[in-house]
């Protein structure tokens, strides 16, 4: 239960059926009998107890800080087309025609332990295609090849990746702290006591700014809860609970202010750094989330335009004729307007303005050509020559048996 004092500062939904669902929600306790000594473990923690010793057990039982199965991912040459069917019925005759739309088109691209992929690129352009078929989601067949340690989709390796879908999925009943303490106790490995499990889940809440929100309920349609930020990061830390070696994320920064987002993305780089690989879509990063990629793959139409850190992008694009108009110009927007065709008239740098062409939609779909074209001989036999190499390179990890 939690002490007297909590529970009357969480308790901000007012009405009779919020003291109803609390009601029934202290009614139930997770019982856990370990192969030791029989004892009851209950989700709600003491408070006083957990802050006396959260700093000395943030650096000696964290699982977050580093990865125990290194993962290097390698997706070569993915393209994925669905087939479109229209009925076309006359009078006379009835017939079914079946076109075909790429979502996909040859998307290369590495990306080793420590690193930090980011996709970018408009809505449509693949990315969320590309991320669930990394995750071994995908619906249907595609052509090419993702390996993870140069090795096959495996239920094994369905251990070791974390996804986090862009709509959250949450029990609105449970509080952040019953969300994720409940998800300790039954997704952490066994090797872990309950109390250690249970620690683990206030060290997840603490790093991902939630301490405010702990003791308040999810929400949904039926009743006011966390905000929308609130409930992403919740999302997030389930993932992160377990340790994953490979953490996929779909927009995790939608509808979250710039403060919020910058702590997200910082989390997201500090697991990147103990060893995990980490693929994320995001859609109009700031400046400043932009510079905390360590590489990135920009998407249009299902076609790459540019893979690579993020630091050579601006140089790369200027050396084949695309400059921004103005200086101190976000990146990340200047890629995801040539994603959509658009570009910058380098003659107007004192008007700072966006010069469309007569014909905008022909001029557009060249530009995406040309942007294409220049990634074909520029980007991808050098990116081709980098999978080979690295395939001929010892594994430093371990893998479990399934």
């Amino acid at each position: 239960m939690l002490p007297h004092d909590q529970e009357n500062s969480s308790n901000i939904h007012g009405g009779s059926s919020n003291v109803l669902v609390r009601a029934r929600i202290d009614s139930i306790s997770l019982q856990i009998e370990p192969n030791g000594p029989t004892c009851n473990v209950s989700p709600r923690v003491n408070d006083d107890r957990v802050s006396d010793h959260q700093q000395s057990h943030h650096a000696k039982l964290s699982i977050l800080r580093e990865s125990l199965h290194p993962v290097t991912l390698k997706f070569e040459d993915v393209s994925y087309t669905i087939k479109l069917e229209s009925n076309k019925r006359g009078y006379f005759s009835s017939h079914q025609q079946k076109q075909t739309r790429m979502i996909l088109q040859n998307v290369m691209g590495i990306v080793k332990p420590g690193e930090l992929l980011a996709m970018l690129g408009p809505s449509g352009s693949g990315k969320t295609t590309l991320l669930t078929s990394i995750a071994g989601r995908l619906h249907g067949k595609f052509s090419g090849t993702i390996t993870y340690n140069d090795q096959q989709f495996s239920s094994s390796m369905k251990r070791k990746i974390g996804f986090v879908t862009q709509d959250d999925v949450l029990y609105p009943h449970l509080t952040v702290l019953e969300t994720l303490t409940y998800a300790a106790l039954l997704r952490l490995p066994s090797k872990l006591t309950n109390q250690e499990k249970i620690e683990q889940a206030e060290l997840v809440i603490m790093e991902l700014g939630l301490t405010r929100c702990r003791n308040s309920m999810i929400g949904g349609q039926l009743f006011r809860g966390i905000s929308g930020g609130e409930r992403k990061r919740v999302s997030i830390g389930q993932e992160m609970l377990v340790n994953p070696s490979l953490l996929l994320l779909d927009e995790p920064t939608s509808g979250l202010d710039s403060t919020t987002a910058q702590r997200i993305m910082s989390t997201l780089r500090w697991l990147a750094r103990g060893g995990r690989t980490v693929v994320t879509t995001i859609h109009q990063p700031s400046s400043t989330l932009f510079r905390m990629f360590d590489k990135i793959i920009v998407l249009t139409e299902g076609c790459p335009i540019y893979y690579g850190k993020s630091s050579l992008v601006m140089e790369y694009f200027a050396s084949i004729g695309y400059a921004p108009g103005f200086n101190f110009m976000n990146p990340a927007d200047f890629l995801l307007d040539l994603a959509n065709g658009i570009t910058h008239d380098t003659r107007h740098d004192d008007q700072h303005e966006l010069i469309m062409k007569q014909d905008q939609s022909e001029n557009q779909n060249a530009t995406k050509q040309s942007l294409i074209s220049s990634y074909r001989k520029n980007i991808y036999p050098l990116l081709k020559e980098e999978i080979n190499q690295s395939c001929n390179r010892p594994i430093r990890s371990s893998s479990t048996s399934t």
